[in-house]
């Protein structure tokens, strides 16, 4: 009779415990992960309940490059600072000041001082080295699950984040890229441009065995380790088509979404060129029959 009461004593003790553990854990979620992890040892591989955690503390890195953005960097950073994410996905975010001669930097530390409790990083390149090169620098600083590029402008609306991550996240993928073309109500700033990304695509797709409607789009997700795995070389706009051509010799077959697209004038700002296009095409048969 009394070893059944001490049982049952016990047993009453370890459930107000464990509901204690869990509202406390909820209230302050580090502490409670920090328990389960290091003091209990759970495994995400192993347990339902770790893959809820796995889930729950996915960090989302977002790589901006800067270069004289001045007139948009600020609506932009606000933008990806207070862009929703599901499943409880925290957002880190790291600026690269690509040597800019204008109020870029300026805005940037204003920025970051207004809001303390949310992850930025910045570093600023001292020499002009060209997007590709911001992006190298960036993905060293990351520590995030999943990485996806954001161009200083407001041609992209960091809204489309969670749709790209959902993706990744439930169906287990290594990458995706979100479409300017699949949305149908997008539109296009210069007719060179759209052909210019439908001609780079078409070359895509026929020497990598791809289906992609915008292979040059900005959007590009990534699982943040098959990213880093990849060795990169590019410094400037040819990041896009190295990454795609690279993927794709990995075996990935790259899915798309359609995302918002808000196109500005080369008046406002738009610093790619036709030749850009040109030199994308060679990467990607460079990489494909060369490399």
């Amino acid at each position: 009779m009394i070893k059944q009461i001490k049982k049952r004593h016990f047993f009453c003790i370890l459930v107000y415990w464990w509901a204690f553990l869990i509202q406390w854990g909820f209230e302050n979620p580090c502490n409670l992960q920090t328990i389960l992890i290091e003091k209990f040892v759970f495994s995400a591989e192993k347990t339902t309940f770790g893959a809820y955690f796995e889930i729950m503390y996915n960090i989302l890195s977002i790589i901006i490059p800067v270069y004289n953005e001045e007139t948009t960097l600020e609506r932009l950073l606000e933008k990806v600072i207070h862009a929703k994410l599901a499943n409880g996905v925290e957002k880190e975010i790291i600026i690269i000041n690509d040597c800019s001669h204008d109020g870029s930097e300026t805005i940037a530390k204003q920025v970051i001082a207004r809001y303390p409790d949310v992850s930025i990083k910045y570093t600023r390149h001292e020499a002009n080295a060209g997007k590709g090169m911001a992006i190298r620098t960036g993905l060293q600083l990351t520590t995030g699950n999943y990485v996806v590029i954001q161009d200083a402008d407001l041609e992209y609306d960091p809204q489309d984040f969670d749709s790209l991550l959902n993706y990744l996240i439930t169906c287990k993928k290594k990458v995706v890229y979100g479409s300017r073309f699949l949305g149908r109500e997008n539109r296009h700033s210069y007719l060179s441009f759209y052909l210019g990304g439908r001609l780079v695509s078409f070359f895509a797709n026929i020497l990598y065995g791809q289906h992609l409607t915008d292979e040059p789009t900005c959007y590009k997700m990534f699982d943040a380790a098959l990213l880093k795995s990849i060795p990169l070389h590019c410094t400037g706009f040819e990041f896009c088509p190295e990454v795609t051509a690279k993927v794709s010799k990995l075996g990935y077959k790259i899915k798309e979404l359609p995302i918002h697209y808000y196109p500005r004038s080369i008046g406002e700002g738009k610093k790619i060129k036709w030749y850009d296009g040109v030199e994308a095409i060679w990467i990607l048969l460079k990489y494909r029959f060369i490399k």
